[in-house]
């Protein structure tokens, strides 16, 4: 190209780096511009904007300052294009608030007329670095000048206002956004049907989608797969159904994404033989499971207990050539140990380790739990002792885990010695934690410490749960201290908590001359017309 005689024209040449430069080459155009400069041809702002723009994408936005002094220098005048791409640079380089600083500067000195591209990349920089609110400012800003908005930007921001939790502001721009003239597309359905979903509102959702059939913006298997996704989640599944018959009538076919979704709503009730025509159907309809169809799937025969089915599917994902990634562990590992298969359970997690997937906070955590529920509790100790400084170990939920471990196997003072390890990890116990502690004090008789902590944990803002109250009640009762029991029993009542099924029988079973006591018999009485109403049978 550069050895062509006659010698082709800047812009000739810059037209075929651009090829280059649209397959993701950046480096190499970078070297083809410097080549050019060598030979002596002179760079227009067309090509300088190219150069710029593979700088930025090489996150090197400084070098695409330097470029935009050596335009000036030659006498060029910068264009929307060279400020938008500089713009677009910081914000892939997360400088956000430069790249505002650069849009304001451009703006109030009228060095040019930020474009609709220009709008967008700060609106989604924004979005993106969570700062929504200035985004939205920003469109009015927009809405108030000569370049309006389009349906893009509404777009950015209606997406991250339902990913904020925001969805009822999300509606709110709809409206307006419709109101001005814009008219949505099957991506702004798509978001605001995606956050009514992730709020329990499906039949919003529903009504939306509606909505936008009737204004004849056509759903795509997109829209379609993210309420039957939501419905499945829900257990609705045959309202999902009922959502895969519309698409296919609609001409749309589902995707693996959508199956998937299917198969997850049937496993989570338990459906697998159902579960198992949904894979079925989509296999004939050439569709190859992903990785999260089979963790669905995994997790489906993993609940129901059916370990040999799910482990016969763990091998059989990866003949298809798919990689287990940390989920399909985490609840392999999880079901192995309910089902009373520690050996096995720390061979896959070994196996885990070996094959360089890192396991993460879900997976301690059930390997934690499941040792200790099968008796393993100094081996999960010792192993969380060769843990040393790993970060995943600063977490509250694996000492919680560690200390009722210690207490369910009566190593008390192993459980006292995790508790007040905590402030030297920096971490915050929270009413989990004293829950258990409560226990461990009440069961070796130290009722006074016991009590102490119940303090303890509400002035630091802890406040006692049902099942803090459940236990201190139910330690009091076995160790006979009725008094004691009487006392948290009113507390836990007055706090509008109910003893669960434990306490009740605990509490009918305790000696006559207790239950005598006329503030004990008046509180029995309530609990156990409570208990009728709410068609509980307890036999006295």
């Amino acid at each position: 190209m550069l050895q062509r005689k006659p010698q082709p024209s800047i812009l000739e040449l810059t037209r075929q780096i651009s090829v280059i430069v649209k397959m993701g080459h950046y480096s190499t155009a970078l070297s083809l511009f410097k080549r050019i400069n060598l030979m002596g041809i002179s760079s227009d702002v067309y090509a300088m904007n190219i150069s710029i723009n593979c700088h930025c994408r090489l996150n090197q936005v400084s070098y695409g300052f330097g470029l935009l002094a050596t335009i000036f220098k030659q006498g060029h005048a910068p264009n929307v294009a060279t400020y938008g791409t500089l713009i677009h640079g910081l914000v892939l380089g997360d400088q956000v608030f430069e790249a505002v600083e650069l849009f304001k500067k451009l703006v109030k000195e009228k060095i040019c007329e930020p474009n609709q591209v220009m709008y967008g990349t700060v609106i989604n920089g924004l979005c993106k670095a969570g700062h929504t609110s200035k985004a939205l400012e920003l469109l009015r800003f927009m809405e108030a000048g000569s370049c309006k908005p389009c349906v893009d930007q509404y777009n950015n921001i209606i997406d991250f206002l339902c990913k904020d939790r925001m969805v009822d502001d999300a509606l709110e721009l709809f409206t307006k956004m419709v109101e001005k003239g814009v008219p949505a597309d099957v991506i702004t359905y798509s978001s605001l049907i995606q956050g009514l979903c992730n709020f329990g509102r499906e039949t919003e959702a529903v009504r939306m989608l509606k909505d936008m059939e009737e204004k004849g913006v056509s759903p795509s298997v997109h829209t379609y797969t993210i309420l039957v996704d939501s419905f499945c989640k829900q257990g609705y599944v045959k309202k999902a159904e009922c959502t895969v018959r519309k698409m296919v009538q609609r001409g749309l076919d589902p995707d693996v994404v959508t199956y998937s979704a299917l198969i997850d709503g049937y496993c989570l009730r338990g459906e697998l033989d159902e579960a198992k025509k949904v894979a079925d159907r989509m296999v004939e309809r050439d569709l190859v499971p992903n990785i999260i169809t089979f963790n669905s799937l995994i997790n489906g025969y993993c609940k129901k207990r059916h370990i040999d089915e799910a482990r016969h599917l763990f091998r059989e994902m990866q003949d298809t050539g798919l990689i287990p990634n940390v989920v399909t562990y985490n609840t392999l590992l999880q079901g192995l140990f309910r089902t009373g298969h520690p050996a096995a359970a720390r061979e896959l997690f070994n196996e885990m380790q070996a094959k360089g997937l890192p396991p993460d906070i879900c997976t301690y955590r059930i390997l934690f739990h499941g040792m200790c529920n099968n008796g393993q509790c100094s081996d999960a100790l010792a192993l969380f002792r060769s843990m040393g400084s790993n970060e995943l170990m600063k977490d509250i939920g694996l000492y919680n885990i560690l200390m009722n471990g210690c207490r369910k196997c009566g190593k008390h003072k192993l459980a006292m010695d995790l508790f007040d390890e905590l402030c030297l990890r920096g971490l915050k116990p929270n009413v989990r934690t004293y829950t258990v502690m409560i226990s461990v004090h009440c069961q070796q008789g130290l009722f006074g410490k016991a009590k102490d902590l119940v303090k303890k944990m509400e002035e630091n803002g802890c406040l006692a749960s049902s099942v803090t109250y459940n236990v201190i009640v139910q330690e009091f009762l076995k160790q006979k201290e009725f008094r004691e029991a009487k006392i948290f029993l009113e507390e836990m009542i007055n706090r509008g908590f109910s003893p669960d099924a434990t306490t009740f029988s605990l509490l009918l079973h305790i000696t006559p001359k207790i239950r005598q006591d006329s503030s004990m018999q008046t509180i029995l009485e309530n609990l156990i017309s409570d208990a009728d109403k709410c068609r509980v049978g307890f036999a006295i």
